[in-house]
């Protein structure tokens, strides 16, 4: 069994995007989608190295999968 907090939304994005500390993460985008209406977040942060942003899923079990932030387009 998976440990749902390993599966929170601010786990995922910070084992994805790796914000520096003090480095602002913002929720940009949040809905559900036209398709199925699964809710997404969209979570953008920048550093030196540039920025970065990602789409967020929510799955029927209450974890989180992730998705390059070209997907919005599909919605």
């Amino acid at each position: 069994m998976k440990n749902s907090s390993d599966q929170s939304l601010r786990c995922q994005v910070e084992k994805w995007l790796a914000p520096a500390p003090g480095s602002p993460v913002r929720v940009t985008e949040f809905s559900r989608t036209r398709w199925d209406g699964r809710r997404y977040v969209c979570v953008r942060t920048s550093s030196s190295a540039g920025a970065r942003a990602l789409l967020f899923f929510r799955h029927d079990d209450g974890s989180w999968c992730v998705f390059p932030v070209s997907f919005t387009n599909h919605f």
